[in-house]
Protein backbone atom coordinates (compact mmCIF):
# COMPACT_ATOMS: atom_id res chain seq x y z
CA UNK A 1 0.00 0.00 0.00
CA UNK A 2 1.95 3.36 -1.07
CA UNK A 3 0.50 6.97 -1.58
CA UNK A 4 -1.11 7.61 -4.89
CA UNK A 5 -2.62 3.63 -4.76
CA UNK A 6 -6.52 3.75 -5.97
CA UNK A 7 -8.43 1.72 -2.89
CA UNK A 8 -11.95 0.64 -2.51
CA UNK A 9 -13.48 0.65 1.31
CA UNK A 10 -14.76 -2.82 2.15
CA UNK A 11 -18.04 -2.30 3.91
CA UNK A 12 -18.99 0.68 2.08
CA UNK A 13 -19.13 2.39 -1.34
CA UNK A 14 -16.03 4.59 -1.42
CA UNK A 15 -12.93 4.60 -3.49
CA UNK A 16 -10.32 7.23 -3.92
CA UNK A 17 -7.28 7.82 -3.62
CA UNK A 18 -4.27 7.03 -0.60
CA UNK A 19 -2.74 10.74 0.45
CA UNK A 20 -1.11 9.89 3.62
CA UNK A 21 -0.25 6.09 5.77
CA UNK A 22 0.10 6.35 9.10
CA UNK A 23 0.93 3.44 11.59
CA UNK A 24 -2.87 3.20 12.40
CA UNK A 25 -4.97 4.62 9.36
CA UNK A 26 -4.83 5.63 6.09
CA UNK A 27 -5.90 9.05 4.88
CA UNK A 28 -7.71 8.85 1.45
CA UNK A 29 -9.07 11.47 -1.29
CA UNK A 30 -12.45 9.97 -1.95
CA UNK A 31 -14.13 10.07 -5.46
CA UNK A 32 -16.48 12.83 -4.18
CA UNK A 33 -13.21 15.07 -2.96
CA UNK A 34 -13.18 14.33 0.47
CA UNK A 35 -10.57 13.35 3.01
CA UNK A 36 -11.16 10.33 4.84
CA UNK A 37 -9.40 7.94 7.22
CA UNK A 38 -9.52 4.31 7.84
CA UNK A 39 -8.20 1.87 9.40
CA UNK A 40 -5.53 -0.15 6.49
CA UNK A 41 -8.04 -3.62 6.76
CA UNK A 42 -10.97 -1.65 6.26
CA UNK A 43 -9.57 -1.11 2.29
CA UNK A 44 -8.37 -2.48 -0.70
CA UNK A 45 -5.46 -1.75 -3.04
CA UNK A 46 -7.20 -1.92 -6.74
CA UNK A 47 -4.00 -0.21 -8.35
CA UNK A 48 -1.06 -1.33 -7.63
CA UNK A 49 1.73 -3.07 -9.46
CA UNK A 50 2.31 -5.56 -7.51
CA UNK A 51 -1.42 -6.48 -6.94
CA UNK A 52 -1.89 -6.80 -10.39
CA UNK A 53 1.46 -8.98 -11.18
CA UNK A 54 1.05 -11.05 -7.36
CA UNK A 55 -2.32 -11.19 -7.28
CA UNK A 56 -3.75 -10.39 -10.25
CA UNK A 57 -6.58 -8.23 -8.41
CA UNK A 58 -7.95 -11.76 -7.44
CA UNK A 59 -8.19 -11.00 -3.62
CA UNK A 60 -9.51 -7.75 -3.91
CA UNK A 61 -12.32 -9.13 -5.97
CA UNK A 62 -12.98 -11.90 -3.62
CA UNK A 63 -13.18 -9.95 -0.35
CA UNK A 64 -15.39 -7.66 -2.40
CA UNK A 65 -17.44 -10.35 -3.80
CA UNK A 66 -17.64 -11.68 -0.38
CA UNK A 67 -18.64 -7.66 1.05
CA UNK A 68 -21.45 -7.47 -1.62
CA UNK A 69 -25.19 -7.07 0.09
CA UNK A 70 -26.81 -10.20 -0.29
CA UNK A 71 -30.25 -9.87 -1.80
CA UNK A 72 -32.64 -10.10 0.54
CA UNK A 73 -35.27 -12.94 0.15
CA UNK A 74 -38.72 -12.04 -0.59
CA UNK A 75 -40.80 -12.49 2.25
CA UNK A 76 -44.13 -13.44 1.97
CA UNK A 77 -46.57 -10.93 3.92
CA UNK A 78 -48.75 -12.28 6.38
CA UNK A 79 -51.90 -10.51 7.40
CA UNK A 80 -52.20 -9.28 10.90
CA UNK A 81 -55.26 -11.51 12.15
CA UNK A 82 -53.39 -14.61 10.76
CA UNK A 83 -50.07 -13.49 12.70
CA UNK A 84 -51.71 -14.64 15.53
CA UNK A 85 -52.12 -18.58 16.36
CA UNK A 86 -55.42 -19.93 17.70
CA UNK A 87 -56.03 -20.21 21.47
CA UNK A 88 -55.23 -23.54 23.06
CA UNK A 89 -58.74 -24.49 24.90
CA UNK A 90 -59.08 -26.39 27.97
CA UNK A 91 -62.39 -27.38 29.06
CA UNK A 92 -62.30 -28.00 32.56
CA UNK A 93 -65.80 -29.41 33.10
CA UNK A 94 -65.72 -32.19 35.32
CA UNK A 95 -67.02 -34.90 33.03
CA UNK A 96 -64.76 -34.06 30.20
CA UNK A 97 -61.52 -34.93 32.75
CA UNK A 98 -63.23 -37.93 34.75
CA UNK A 99 -65.25 -40.78 33.33
CA UNK A 100 -67.78 -41.04 36.32
CA UNK A 101 -68.07 -38.42 38.65
CA UNK A 102 -69.69 -41.51 40.95
CA UNK A 103 -67.89 -40.75 44.52
CA UNK A 104 -66.30 -37.39 44.47
CA UNK A 105 -66.89 -34.87 46.30
CA UNK A 106 -66.90 -31.36 45.11
CA UNK A 107 -63.69 -30.40 47.10
CA UNK A 108 -62.15 -34.02 44.83
CA UNK A 109 -63.88 -32.52 42.13
CA UNK A 110 -62.20 -28.84 42.21
CA UNK A 111 -58.84 -30.68 42.93
CA UNK A 112 -58.99 -32.50 39.54
CA UNK A 113 -59.88 -29.56 37.82
CA UNK A 114 -57.02 -27.33 39.61
CA UNK A 115 -54.66 -29.86 38.69
CA UNK A 116 -56.03 -30.11 34.77
CA UNK A 117 -55.26 -26.65 34.89
CA UNK A 118 -51.67 -26.14 36.50
CA UNK A 119 -50.59 -29.21 34.08
CA UNK A 120 -52.17 -27.24 31.07
CA UNK A 121 -50.28 -24.01 32.14
CA UNK A 122 -46.85 -25.85 32.46
CA UNK A 123 -47.52 -27.73 28.98
CA UNK A 124 -48.25 -24.23 27.64
CA UNK A 125 -44.92 -22.67 28.72
CA UNK A 126 -43.02 -25.84 27.91
CA UNK A 127 -44.41 -25.42 24.57
CA UNK A 128 -44.31 -21.85 23.78
CA UNK A 129 -48.59 -21.43 23.30
CA UNK A 130 -49.28 -17.65 23.83
CA UNK A 131 -52.97 -18.12 24.82
CA UNK A 132 -54.56 -20.40 26.35
CA UNK A 133 -58.22 -20.77 27.07
CA UNK A 134 -60.00 -22.38 30.20
CA UNK A 135 -63.79 -23.13 29.94
CA UNK A 136 -64.81 -23.43 33.22
CA UNK A 137 -68.73 -22.89 33.05
CA UNK A 138 -70.69 -20.31 35.41
CA UNK A 139 -71.96 -21.95 38.12
CA UNK A 140 -71.50 -20.24 41.65
CA UNK A 141 -67.57 -19.00 40.93
CA UNK A 142 -65.77 -21.27 42.48
CA UNK A 143 -63.59 -22.59 39.58
CA UNK A 144 -63.01 -18.99 38.62
CA UNK A 145 -61.86 -17.74 41.60
CA UNK A 146 -59.44 -20.58 42.05
CA UNK A 147 -57.97 -20.16 38.46
CA UNK A 148 -57.24 -16.95 38.73
CA UNK A 149 -55.35 -17.33 41.86
CA UNK A 150 -53.62 -19.89 40.10
CA UNK A 151 -52.75 -17.41 37.90
CA UNK A 152 -51.97 -15.05 39.93
CA UNK A 153 -49.13 -16.99 41.10
CA UNK A 154 -47.15 -16.67 37.70
CA UNK A 155 -45.54 -13.27 36.87
CA UNK A 156 -45.44 -13.77 33.19
CA UNK A 157 -49.69 -14.42 32.42
CA UNK A 158 -51.97 -12.00 32.22
CA UNK A 159 -55.59 -13.19 32.07
CA UNK A 160 -58.46 -11.81 31.52
CA UNK A 161 -62.57 -13.20 30.37
CA UNK A 162 -62.36 -15.12 27.23
CA UNK A 163 -64.32 -13.98 24.16
CA UNK A 164 -67.80 -13.65 25.04
CA UNK A 165 -69.02 -13.92 21.22
CA UNK A 166 -67.38 -17.95 21.37
CA UNK A 167 -67.51 -18.87 25.01
CA UNK A 168 -69.96 -16.52 26.84
CA UNK A 169 -69.21 -15.48 30.65
CA UNK A 170 -67.87 -19.19 31.40
CA UNK A 171 -64.26 -18.89 30.22
CA UNK A 172 -60.89 -16.81 30.63
CA UNK A 173 -58.13 -16.67 28.48
CA UNK A 174 -54.51 -16.05 29.59
CA UNK A 175 -51.27 -15.03 28.36
CA UNK A 176 -48.47 -16.51 28.56
CA UNK A 177 -45.35 -13.91 28.51
CA UNK A 178 -42.94 -16.17 27.78
CA UNK A 179 -39.52 -14.74 28.53
CA UNK A 180 -40.61 -15.02 32.40
CA UNK A 181 -40.02 -17.73 35.21
CA UNK A 182 -43.15 -18.62 37.83
CA UNK A 183 -43.13 -16.83 40.84
CA UNK A 184 -43.47 -19.77 43.48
Amino acid sequence: MHVNDKINVLDDNISGVIVKINSKSVTILCDDGFEMEFEPSQIVVIDNHLAKNAFRSTSAKKVLSEKAEVPKKQIKSIKPKDRIKPAMEVDLHIHQLVPSERGLTAHDKLNIQMDTAKRQVDFAMSKNIQRVVFIHGIGEGVLRAELEYLFRRYDNITYEDADYKKYGRGATMIYIHQSKKPNY
